[in-house]
């Protein structure tokens, strides 16, 4: 189980209890369920502590290879070849059956989007005609 879920689950756990042991109490519903949460907040803080510093921990480590991928990602838009291999997806699958598109650049228009293809070669066809 995640140190999160367990730490989460704990603190539930003990507000739950504290709020039961204060049912007899004579206060008004809502001054039971203030008491209890903060009764039980400071009985987390001494019982939980294990788990919330497991917790801190996996959040950190989380933390850290986010960071290291934005630096990669970084590194690669800035030109560096070796952090765009690095981390490159599209490389570690298999090869794509799909033909690269015709370049446009030879005819000295500006390359279409891949979904105007179809209506770029259409004027152009109808450019010619004129």
């Amino acid at each position: 189980m995640s140190p999160a879920v367990k730490y989460t689950l704990g603190r539930l756990g003990l507000f739950v209890v504290v709020f039961a042991l204060l049912l007899p109490v004579p206060l008004a519903f809502l001054v039971k369920a203030m008491i209890a949460l903060l009764a039980s907040a400071a009985f987390s803080y001494f019982l939980l502590a294990k788990w919330r510093n497991e917790m801190a921990e996996q959040l950190g480590t989380v933390a850290e290879r986010r960071q290291a991928e934005k630096a990669r990602l970084r590194a690669a838009l800035a030109g560096d070849e070796a952090a765009a291999a690095a981390g490159d997806r599209a490389t570690a699958g298999p090869p794509s059956d799909t033909a690269p598109a015709p370049s446009t650049q030879e005819s000295g228009e500006a390359p279409a989007a891949s979904g105007d293809r179809a209506a770029a070669s259409a004027d152009k066809r109808d450019s010619k005609t004129t």
